[in-house]
């Protein structure tokens, strides 16, 4: 069932291929089939294939696919992972190469800031931190080392970072740890300098795809490039017109350097789009087309017509919103749509706040894409580190994480030398604690407090072996002194009883979950969930940034705050990032699969200000014979303002008869 440039792209092996994959122009169906190819056609081994891409859900969907078109065994041997999976997997065969222990840990994000925390100057601002880590980002991403990043800095901030990263990695390679920065930073360096180690390497995996290429950053086109070799067997896939995360590192120009770095590329461009109707693909090429492009490609669609685009003129923010919800009851009215089949894009979080309330109020069902995971709570977190860590004693990581919460007078000085007598001693950071010839180095007050530490958990594990994991949970929070002090250093009750609350909920998780099931068994699933999978949300309106809806389509879209300053963002305008923004704007219409409405509103409050708008630049380089400017044709507005009343009707006609 491919098109024939589908097909073409799936059969080249001979050279380095990129396929520009415009939006909903099918480019997984092409990663999947490629694979059958390789290994029906081909006779690759799957073992010797490597799909990568750039999130887990992706990945498992991928391999999903492929499982479909050969058989289960041969699925599970091709490697179908994230860029920084594949990192892991490289470093848990190399680790010694790395300078790391068998077993090493690998630092979360809140992990990796609490340690730029703890080197930071004191009483450092949240800008400040943020502004460190970004740099400290930047600088593993340009595959740079500590000495490499003091020599480059041209700035105070970028000197003070640089002398922090050196700081950063010698408490990393104490703990036995890498953040993830880490999982493509290391294997990049020692796959460059080690010949014996590349070649290794190229043999293991002798074929590369890669989804989403236009995401990739200078480290990881550099791991591609160093895995692939002079031969070059890859392929990657992608479509620099939804390039959107240069601000994350992600650089475009690696669609260029495939093209110097390997002459004899070939191109091939899927341009049929299966997912729009015509008048949004005609929308979304006009806008584009107003960027420069290395390759130039022109989507298009067999698929119907489809309606006018709607744009709303609306008074203010909380006016946008309450159209908004109008509209949408309409569609699940009036079209049958159901809920799930409507998403509502936004530029930033800041924005969903008034769509929160109207959706509300109209008894729309919402799930918010972006907030804040319950897995993912401090608290939440805290207390699933201390059952890793009473599962598995050698969990340096979780040990980090628990070890001072709550405050037990253990600076990170003494858990620097901690690490590297451990190091020296080749064991855990837990065993270190255990050896009184370990103790006797550390000063007397902090070495009293770890050894207390060791006993607590010992005698926590003693109690895991009689009882139920809920149980345990409850012991932790008594015994460790964590929910008292929570409640105590929490003076905000709404947000005390929220914290609390938490822990009661991932108590009552547990002991809802089978019974019979060990600590460690319970504990393993909940680490290994994802998002996905622990957050279903079911039938409601999809909200979330424009950002977060790439790769995704509904029926219905609606795109709010299409107003100058909002998007495109005035930050972004400012530094010169139009491209950018107008790549971002074609994201969110080629989500619509049937009816697009773009919004925008003439005051905004900001800081406390009211400013007057104009609508999106982006609005006036549509076609606009394809747009329905609302207050602008009589006749069609009409048309909207009784199908809004009908619903309005409708709604209370219902309530009353529930009543």
């Amino acid at each position: 069932m491919l098109n024939p440039q589908q097909l073409a792209a799936v059969e080249h092996c001979d050279s380095p291929l990129l396929v520009l994959a415009g939006a909903g122009s099918g480019k997984t169906s092409v990663i999947t089939e490629k694979i059958a190819w390789l290994i029906a056609r081909r006779r690759l081994a799957p073992s010797k294939i490597a799909a990568i891409t750039f999130t887990n859900k992706a990945a498992r969907e991928m391999r999903e696919r492929v499982g479909k078109l050969i058989n289960a065994e041969a699925a599970q041997a091709v490697t179908v992972c994230t860029f920084h999976a594949l990192g892991l997997k490289f470093l848990q065969t190399e680790h010694a190469r790395a300078g790391l222990r068998r077993g090493f840990s690998v630092l979360d994000a809140d992990d990796s800031g609490n340690l730029v925390k703890d080197l930071a100057p004191k009483g450092a601002k949240p800008d400040v931190l943020f502004g460190i880590r970004n740099l400290l980002g930047r600088a593993k991403n340009g595959g740079l080392t500590p000495q490499e990043a003091l020599a480059a800095a041209r700035s105070p901030r970028e000197l003070e970072a640089a002398t922090i990263y050196e700081m950063y990695q010698q408490r990393l390679a104490a703990f036995n740890a890498v953040d993830f920065d880490d999982l493509i930073r290391l294997p990049l360096r020692i796959l460059e300098a080690d010949g014996e180690c590349r070649d290794a390497w190229r043999e293991r995996l002798r074929y590369l795809l890669v989804d989403e290429y236009q995401d990739t950053n200078d480290a990881q086109y550099r791991l591609l490039k160093v895995l692939a070799g002079e031969r070059g067997a890859i392929t990657c896939v992608g479509d620099d017109d939804q390039s959107i995360y240069a601000w994350r590192g992600a650089n475009p120009e690696n669609i260029g350097q495939l093209g110097r770095d390997w002459p004899n590329l070939r191109v091939i461009k899927l341009e049929q789009n299966y997912r729009c109707g015509r008048r949004i693909l005609r929308a979304a090429n006009r806008l584009i087309g107003n960027n420069p492009h290395l390759h130039e490609k022109k989507l298009w669609s067999e698929l119907p017509e489809g309606a006018p685009i709607r744009v709303l003129e609306c008074k203010e923010a909380e006016h946008e919103a309450e159209r908004v919800a109008a509209i949408a009851t309409t569609l699940a009215e009036k079209h049958k749509a159901r809920w799930h089949d409507i998403a509502i894009l936004y530029r930033g979080n800041f924005q969903a706040r008034p769509l929160e309330k109207a959706l509300r109020l109209a008894q729309i069902p919402y799930h918010l894409t972006g907030a804040l995971s319950f897995l993912d709570r401090a608290e939440v977190k805290d207390l699933l580190c201390y059952l890793r860590l009473l599962t598995n004693p050698s969990d340096d990581a979780a040990f980090l994480r628990v070890v001072n919460c709550p405050k037990r007078e253990i600076g990170a000085t003494t858990l620097e030398k901690l690490g590297q007598l451990a190091q020296s001693k080749h064991c855990s950071l837990l065993e270190a604690t255990r050896s009184d010839a370990v103790l006797r180095q550390l000063s007397p007050r902090p070495a009293a407090a770890l050894a207390a530490f060791a006993e607590l958990l010992d005698e926590l594990r003693s109690a895991s072996l009689h009882e139920s994991a809920a149980d345990l949970v409850e012991r932790v929070l008594k015994r460790t002194g964590y929910a008292a002090q929570l409640a105590a250093s929490t003076p905000d009750a709404g947000v005390r009883e929220r914290k609390l609350g938490n822990l009661a909920e991932l108590t009552a998780w547990f002991r809802a979950m089978q019974k019979g099931a060990s600590t460690g068994d319970l504990a393993a699933q909940l680490a290994l969930l994802s998002h996905a999978d622990r957050d279903d949300p079911g039938n409601a309106v999809r909200m979330m940034t424009l950002h977060a809806a790439k790769g995704l389509e509904f029926r219905f879209v609606f795109i709010v705050g299409c107003e100058d300053g909002t998007l495109p963002h005035e930050g972004a305008l400012d530094e010169g990032r139009l491209d950018e923004e107008r790549r971002l704007m074609y994201v969110g219409i080629t989500r619509a699969k049937e009816l697009l409405t773009l919004s925008w509103s003439a005051k905004t409050r900001r800081y406390g200000e009211v400013h007057n708008n104009q609508p999106s630049r982006f609005l006036h380089e549509l076609p606009q014979a394809d747009l329905h400017w609302q207050g602008r044709d009589p006749e069609a507005d009409k048309e909207v303002v009784r199908e809004t009343a009908e619903s309005h009707l409708a709604k209370i006609a219902a309530m009353l008869a529930g009543s």
